[in-house]
């Protein structure tokens, strides 16, 4: 053998990170007789899974006979990053394909019901009582929209009772013939502010309570039949898909396609029904709940609005203890009017 075919023989033995050989020269030679031999190439090789390679104490690949597409080629952990790397790939593409196939099977069904050529499920008791909900959820938006009104009109009046007051004191002093005249008015109109303040703290609670009903109680069983309003045209557009195939002709290359919509007809069915007994459990508590506090919050605004044009003021600041309503302190830091106590 020449000088420079040792040369070549010897550029190609790999070593490893530490300096020693990768492997011993009997499997160098060994690889070198694979690699020259024909059909030594095998594409199928050169697309190896993960589990072909098994890193050793140094880092590098197990010994043995070469296998790859290009002589003394040292085995690294290049290709398996990619193969780790390409999973994720594969498995989002998985999601966005069943996700498509999901879309347009809902956009379908919808669009179906909408030109009234396609079947819709209705549970006739749950849907009477989820419009009912939503009616009175409009109805009691419309409440605390004129209580908050009322309560906008009511600081007003205050706030010009008391300027009243103040211009009737002024002139109480200025007017000796009329100061008892002007000092019985003055007294009146800071009264009437004094009440209004307690009165506009209890409508202020009436709105924070109703409010919190309808935003957070109500609101959170409106994403819940949200939900179960999305499992149904999700359980009714697989049902249709699947009415569709059994109509069909059943053959080697249907039957299974057939099979496939039956199971997830199958699931989507169990989660619709799942989500129809959530949601009328939930109406059903929500409706306790909802009871419980319009009752409490009825009586309150009735009591106080009574004793305030009855000009009740005992009356009217007993209201306020029953139900634990703070008076907002003046120049105190308070971001509202009123805040409850436990």
């Amino acid at each position: 053998m020449s000088e420079d075919a040792h040369r070549s023989s010897a550029a190609e033995i790999p070593v490893t990170t530490n300096g020693e050989l990768d492997q011993s020269p009997d499997q160098v030679f060994q690889r070198d007789s694979y690699s020259g031999s024909p059909g030594a190439l095998n594409l199928s090789d050169s697309c190896m899974s993960p589990n072909h390679f098994s890193p050793t104490a140094e880092g590098a690949g197990e010994p043995g006979p070469f296998q790859g597409p290009m002589k003394g080629e040292s085995q690294s952990g290049a290709l398996v990053l990619s193969d780790d790397l390409r999973n994720p790939a594969l498995e989002k593409l998985e999601l966005v394909r069943k996700w498509s196939i999901n879309t347009y099977k809902c956009t379908r069904q919808i669009l179906s019901e909408k030109l009234g050529k396609g079947s819709k499920t209705v549970d006739l008791e749950l849907e009477a009582q989820i419009e009912v909900l939503r009616d009175n959820k409009r109805k009691y938006q419309q409440v605390i929209r004129l209580a908050q009104t009322l309560a906008g009109q009511l600081a007003q009046i205050m706030q010009t009772q008391k300027q009243l007051a103040d211009a009737f004191s002024d002139l109480s002093l200025k007017s000796p013939e009329l100061h008892e005249e002007f000092g019985y008015n003055a007294e009146t109109q800071k009264l009437l502010s004094k009440n209004g303040e307690t009165l506009l703290a209890a409508i202020h609670f009436f709105i924070s309570s109703v409010n919190t009903l309808v935003d957070k109680t109500i609101e959170d069983t409106m994403i819940n039949i949200k939900q179960y309003e999305f499992a149904r045209v999700e359980y009714d557009a697989y049902r249709t898909d699947l009415e569709e195939m059994n109509l069909g002709p059943r053959d080697a290359a249907t039957v299974p396609k057939i099979e496939m919509s039956q199971q997830q007809f199958q699931i989507h069915r169990e989660k619709y029904e799942k989500m129809r007994s959530d949601v009328s459990v939930k109406l059903k508590f929500l409706e306790e709940n909802k009871v419980k506090v319009l009752h409490n919050q009825l009586i309150l605004f009735h009591n106080a609005i009574a004793a305030y044009y009855a000009g009740n003021q005992e009356q009217l600041e007993q209201t306020l203890k029953q139900f634990h309503i703070k008076l907002k302190v003046p120049g105190g830091e308070s971001p509202s009017w009123l805040e409850e106590s436990h």
